[in-house]
Parts: C-alpha cells; structure tokens; sequence
C-alpha cells in the first residue's frame, strides 16, 4: 500500500513539474522569407516547421522530443472540395426545406473583448524585426525613408533599398503563462 502511494506521490511531481514546464517554455515564433524558414517553436518540446513540398504546394514537420511527424493540410482540403461538391448538390434541396421551416436563433457566444485581445498582444516581445523592401516606384521609395528613420529608432532595423531586394526576418517570442495572466487579471 506505502509502495503504490509512493509511486502515485512521483508521478504526480513529475505530473506538475510537466505542466509547469510547459507554462514558462518560451514559445517563439521566427520568419525569415529570405532563407524560407517559418518556425513555431515551444522551447524543449516541439517545433513546428512550414517548408516547400515537390508534390504538394506546403508541408508541415512537426518535430518533438523523439519523433519527426508529417502533415500535408492543402491535400485533404482538395480531397473534401472534390467530395463535397457531389454531395452539396445532392443536400441543396433539404437544406432549403429546413432554412425555410426554421427561423435563426443568436446563441449566446462568449466572445474576446478588444481590450483582452489587446492585452494578450501585448505580452508578446519582438527579439529580432528586420524589414528590407524596394517597392519598384523611386518615389514611394523616398516617401517611406522618413517613416523608417522614425522606426529605426523604436522597433527594429527598417532599410529601403532602390536594388530590388525584399526581405523580412521577424523574431517573437513570448510564454503562455503571459498570455494567460493576461485574461485573468483585468
């Protein structure tokens, strides 16, 4: 009887130190459009990674502690928009008896105040923001110089080019926790 309580007691530490550790894990977000790199990633315990495919337009590698997983998410909506054009046509008129029997109800919906969404956006700290852009037109060009002395100073690194180079590298990051206490305190 000692031995199994002994045996829950550490399981449910190691339960704790789990959910603890995914509270204050770093979540960061990084995007680098020069090199093609979109990453999501929760500090030790998975990384998601957005990468061109031969086959298919997109891929998704979601790499976690021990394994590499795979999605494809543009081919499973062909396949749905495939399938479900046969069968809309077939529904269509059910769906007309019973829009027409039925009025619409508003559900009550809990929803997201501004101020919340505000708040939640804010906990999020930018580590890394640079922007490198030629908008083709020598005017617009010089229109933006003054606008991106401005930010150089506040935000990040901002350069106009006349040399046709485009380049975003934007790094994010952030803890749940933040984002949490940012709900529940008002």
């Amino acid at each position: 009887m000692k031995n199994q309580i002994m045996w829950f007691l550490v399981f449910f530490i190691l339960f704790l130190l789990l959910i603890l550790h995914v509270l204050f894990a770093k979540i960061e977000v990084y995007i680098d459009t020069t090199q093609g790199q979109y990453e999501l990633r929760l500090q030790g315990i998975a990384k998601v990674i957005v990468e061109g495919h031969q086959d298919e337009l997109i891929r998704i590698r979601l790499k976690t502690l021990l394994l590499n997983f795979y999605f494809y998410p543009l081919r499973k909506t062909l396949r749905r928009a495939q399938g479900d054009n046969l069968q809309q046509a077939r529904t269509n008129k059910k769906e007309e008896v019973k829009k027409a029997k039925k009025k619409p109800r508003r559900k009550k919906s809990k929803r997201f105040s501004f101020r919340k969404i505000i708040k939640a956006l804010r906990t999020f700290k930018v580590k890394k923001m640079i922007l490198d852009i030629d908008t083709g037109d020598d005017i617009q060009n010089a229109k933006l110089y003054p606008l991106f002395g401005f930010m150089n100073q506040y935000i990040g690194r901002f350069n106009i080019n006349y040399e046709g180079r485009n380049q975003l590298v934007v790094q994010i990051y952030n803890r749940p926790i933040y984002i949490i206490k940012s709900f529940i305190n008002f």
